[in-house]
């Protein structure tokens, strides 16, 4: 299987082993450049951590105390996969910037792998966050109580969730001008989905408007999947149920689904927002 690219230099032939090469390439570059500066790692660690503890301590007790420690590890991991587009925003509209996007694109290689590369880097570094998110869940009080396998679950569904999330960084990311504006444009986008959910409270409290989004909104459904993964209560007391609807009685089905039509959305979306910014 080749593919025939057009660049500046004409058209070349790529085929699939070089695409995966040139893929592995871009995420290896991007990984090294977190090595090399480790700052970067703060705000994929220390934002969720100040979460956790905000939360729990903090709102908590109103909350409902240890059950809701409980019930708030499931909405802070999905927190954590979903921000993490904004580290895929700001990493394309700092290479656009800096013109290395630009230089990527004068070589025989495909659009495709340097977004890609630096998307699965994202996703490899969300892996962190969810470690540091178990190790501080544990710290307030949260125990996984289902089984291995279950809990295994929950981490690849938070992974890919998390990877189809930063194809909408991408976009974003690829139209900014600055890391500043991709990071401002993006959270205007991450954080209403993100609270109108039940990743913090029961979407049921919610008003009228509010409760019919949250309960087909996908984090949500992530949220409740990762819940029920880990043998965690979906709600905070046993006085507040949870609308019933396909997409709460089939979470992770649900996730799945919405996770691949991001994909199918973004990433052609990506690829056109970079050839109107080449021509």
């Amino acid at each position: 299987m080749t593919a025939r690219l057009v660049g500046p230099r004409g058209v070349r032939e790529q085929n699939a082993s070089s695409f995966l090469v040139d893929c592995v390439t871009m995420t290896q570059r991007n990984l090294l450049t977190i090595l090399r500066v480790p700052q970067l790692l703060l705000g994929a660690t220390i934002q969720p951590l100040m979460f956790v503890l905000l939360f729990s301590y903090v709102f908590g007790g109103a909350l409902g105390g240890a059950t809701y420690r409980e019930f708030l590890m499931g909405g802070i991991f999905t927190q954590t996969v979903v921000f993490s587009a904004a580290f895929t925003a700001i990493g394309l509209a700092t290479d656009s910037k800096e013109g290395i996007v630009d230089r990527f694109h004068s070589l025989p290689m495909s659009r495709l792998s340097i977004v890609l590369g630096r998307t699965l880097s994202d996703m490899l570094v969300s892996v962190v966050s969810i470690a540091v998110m178990i190790g501080a869940g544990y710290a307030v009080g949260w125990r996984i109580r289902g089984s291995a396998l279950d809990a295994l679950g929950a981490v690849l569904l938070l992974m890919f969730f998390g990877f189809a999330m930063s194809w909408i960084g991408a976009v974003v990311g690829s139209v900014a001008s600055t890391a500043e504006s991709a990071q401002s444009a993006l959270m205007i986008i991450l954080f209403p989905i993100t609270f109108i959910s039940s990743a913090f409270v029961p979407s049921s409290t919610l008003p009228g408007p509010l409760r019919a989004v949250a309960q087909w909104n996908p984090i949500t459904s992530v949220a409740r999947s990762t819940r029920e993964s880990f043998g965690n209560p979906t709600a905070p007391s046993v006085a507040i149920r949870e609308p019933i609807n396909w997409a709460s009685t089939h979470p992770m089905l649900y996730s799945v689904i919405v996770s691949l039509l991001i994909l199918a959305i973004f990433v052609p979306l990506t690829l056109r927002v970079t050839r109107s910014r080449e021509g």
